[in-house]
């Protein structure tokens, strides 16, 4: 699997915010790789309407992975099969979700303690697919068990044609720092062919070159610091093309972004309620309302109305409030 740029940027797949509306968001700001939100296999065999709209790409999102998460080969490979057919650029394993909802039920992070069932998995979509096929993963369950190394090998040989890296156990889960350095040491071993993407704590262009520079992965996929402010893949581009920051962007024109995400969101869901309710996250996260002063009562306001106007009117206030 070829990577052509330089400095590839890419948008992890996270559930309940890597749907369209975001995804295309992030790809207009420089996202070279968009994930969906990650698919449960036995859900979408049985063919749950919620879970089948996950599936829904476009073109103008490519190249973009669809990411499916399970315990057992067979009804991986058959959800494999039923998510090639959405006509996806790549599929994606995900191994490296550390809730206790999935990991706990031996998915996702989960199946870090049982490697031959993982390899297995890994083998079973291989083999079901005509796509390539990419895998998510962290360090290993805990400090004791980092077995990245050896197991970045072993999925290799399962066929996959890429492997993204979460510098953190799952023991840890978003907590404490993010180790790039087994990253480092999986991209430099010399019996590793297929690209190598490092993920964890990229909330910075200078932590991004940084990682590029020191460890020496193909790519870098950032989460959680997109939250609010998708526009991170054009600071960071520019950065590292210039090696200065962008030029800085108004508290109006970030807040014109988030609104039109809002607007977004409740065209993908249908439902206005539902839209606003989803995009909370964004806008609890979103440092350009961090950064007002004396707003605090305004953006509890923010984050409680249902409603599309009485929220825009309130971002309109903000933006009153930081000119």
């Amino acid at each position: 699997m070829e990577i052509k740029n330089k400095y590839p940027l890419y948008l992890a797949p996270m559930e309940d915010v890597t749907d369209p509306a975001f995804r295309l968001l992030c790809k207009r700001f420089g996202a070279d790789r968009v994930y969906t939100e990650f698919i449960n296999c036995d859900a979408l065999v049985r063919d749950v309407p919620r879970t089948t709209q996950k599936l829904t790409i476009s073109d103008e999102e490519r190249p973009v992975a669809i990411q499916i998460y399970g315990r057992e080969p067979e009804p991986m490979a058959d959800a494999a099969r039923i998510a090639e057919q959405a006509h996806p650029d790549f599929i994606d394993i995900n191994f490296g979700c550390p809730v206790k909802k999935v990991a706990g039920k031996g998915a996702g992070a989960g199946l870090l303690n049982d490697v031959p069932k993982m390899l297995a998995i890994t083998r079973a979509v291989v083999n079901a697919v005509s796509l390539p096929v990419t895998v998510k993963t962290r360090l290993g369950w805990d400090a004791d068990h980092k077995i990245i190394v050896d197991l970045a090998e072993a999925l290799q040989d399962c066929g996959i044609q890429g492997l993204t890296i979460h510098g953190r156990t799952r023991a840890q889960m978003y907590k404490g720092d993010a180790d790039w350095t087994l990253i480092g040491e999986v991209k430099n071993n010399p019996r590793m062919h297929i690209p190598i993407v490092g993920n964890g704590d990229i909330t910075t262009p200078e932590r991004a070159k940084e990682c590029f520079d020191r460890y020496g992965v193909d790519a870098i996929m950032i989460g959680r610091a997109t939250f609010g402010q998708p526009w991170i893949f054009e600071d960071i581009k520019y950065y590292l093309e210039h090696g200065e920051h962008h030029p800085a962007r108004t508290a109006q024109w970030q807040i014109e972004i988030l609104k039109e995400h809002v607007e977004k969101s409740i065209e993908w869901l249908r439902d206005e309620r539902k839209g606003i309710i989803h995009s909370r996250r964004q806008l609890a996260a979103a440092p350009v309302f961090k950064g007002i002063a004396n707003s605090r009562e305004i953006r509890i306001q923010m984050l409680r109305t249902e409603n599309k106007n009485e929220l825009f009117s309130l971002m309109n206030t903000m933006i009153d409030k930081a000119l």
